[in-house]
């Protein structure tokens, strides 16, 4: 038991290593493209490391193999976390990084499923779980094993579509979905208590038939264990609510709604890259 969880201990600083260094990566990307999203990226890091290096059934191979499992970001706007998760995945080149929003390119600021493993073009607020309950009563009706993420911005709850989709998904005991809820309590006009309150989400949710588990969402032990608990719960849908911290990894990036969607400058870069591989290295420590 000792070397399992010993292993297991190892595992877990690993994936927190490699969440700094996509860090560093989605850094370079909004540095030089002068657009992006880094508050967002650095809160739903974590949750995205360890759904595609630990929880999802695909890889580069299987990308469009039908027993694929589906992830739909359906806060699109943090695509450049998606990007570097999937490059160093190994979906694509990570020199294509350095395209990103470039004349052409096909990097663009949401999801484009032109890029190998994108799923569909999302970003447009409330979208991502109706498409994604499509999906996962799709697998249900073919008897397919594939399991169906989707990552929703606290501050999209706001948009009546998702509860239709949660009303769906409760009905039909979509238990083969997961939907998650990046908790940073941030939106680009403020708090999302003042913006529009939703502290009730666990009646919110289990009204509507699902279960509901809470986690840290920077946490990858917390993590794991949600979508572990995630994949064995039966007869219903999951939802996880991850409290993370916007721009989490970047000391003055963190809990400011400002950095919903700012470029750094080239002092700011600097200490963001800094502070991002002290994060790294001591992730082993």
């Amino acid at each position: 038991m000792e070397d399992q969880e010993r292993a297991r201990r190892k595992e877990m600083d690993n994936l927190k290593a490699v969440s700094f260094e996509l860090r560093k990566d989605v850094v370079n990307m909004i540095y030089k493209a002068k657009t992006g999203h880094m508050g967002g990226d650095f809160s739903v890091m974590d949750i995205l490391v360890t759904l595609y290096y630990k929880h999802m059934n695909i890889t580069p191979a299987t990308a469009n193999d039908p027993k694929r499992d589906r992830f739909i970001l359906s806060k699109g706007h943090s695509v450049e976390a998606l990007y570097s998760v999937l490059a160093g995945r190994g979906f694509f080149p990570k020199t294509d990084l350095e395209t990103y929003s470039q004349f052409q390119s096909k990097y663009i600021g949401h999801p484009n499923n032109k890029v190998n493993g994108i799923e569909m073009n999302s970003g447009s607020l409330g979208h991502g779980l109706s498409v994604s309950v499509g999906m996962a009563l799709a697998g249900k009706m073919d008897q397919s094993s594939y399991r169906v993420y989707t990552v929703m911005g606290d501050g999209e709850l706001a948009e009546g579509s998702v509860w239709e989709g949660a009303m769906a998904a409760g009905h039909y005991k979509l238990d083969n979905l997961t939907a998650v809820v990046d908790r940073n309590r941030l939106q680009i006009s403020g708090t999302t208590e003042e913006v529009m309150a939703q502290d009730d989400q666990d009646q919110r949710w289990s009204s509507f038939g699902w279960n509901v588990i809470h986690a840290k969402g920077n946490d990858m032990d917390s993590l794991d264990q949600a979508f572990q608990t995630a994949k064995e719960t039966k007869g219903r849908p999951t939802v996880i609510i991850a409290d993370t911290t916007k721009g989490y990894g970047v000391s003055f990036m963190e809990n400011k709604a400002g950095w919903h969607h700012r470029i750094p400058n080239q002092e700011e870069y600097e200490q963001a890259l800094a502070e991002l591989e002290q994060r790294r290295v001591a992730a082993y420590e």
